[in-house]
């Protein structure tokens, strides 16, 4: 955990919509049903829940030099359940179904906990559906 603390970040970096990972934490999502409407609930991985501190406090999410402060809590039931309510996160970012997100962890510390996200919208560029015209898996296409 305290290598975690204080990691600077770029300001450049901050305001991209995409960058190469820093090996910090990270973990990934394709965005279901469960993920959005109508409860906006987002549980992380075990393996990124287990580098978070058992805390109830503020977690920021961060994408393109914006910020949401999101509520974190640490569900006791499920034993080490980290559960993230992103609903501003998702609408403001026109979240849906299909859509990806990668998470890095960028700080932590028990007084908060920062998360970059990047986000991978899971729309078909509409200049390229014409251009399918009966693609299959064995026939890819190639950009």
């Amino acid at each position: 955990m305290d290598s975690l603390r204080n990691i600077p970040i770029q300001k450049n970096a901050c305001e991209e919509e995409f960058w190469p990972l820093s090996g910090q934490p990270c973990f990934n999502v394709i965005l279901r049903k469960t993920h959005m409407r109508p409860t906006y609930t987002l549980y992380l991985p075990a393996k990124v829940s287990a580098s978070l501190p058992p805390f109830t406090g503020p977690l920021f999410l961060t994408y393109r030099g914006k910020k949401w402060k999101i509520p974190y809590t640490v569900d006791r039931k499920e034993g080490r359940r980290t559960t993230i309510k992103w609903r501003d996160f998702a609408i403001d970012n026109q979240l849906k179904e299909g859509d990806a997100c990668v998470f890095e962890l960028t700080e932590c510390s028990n007084t908060g906990i920062k998360i970059r996200v990047q986000i991978l919208k899971g729309d078909f560029p509409s200049q390229l559906l014409n251009s399918l015209d009966g693609a299959a898996p064995d026939k890819p296409i190639i950009l």
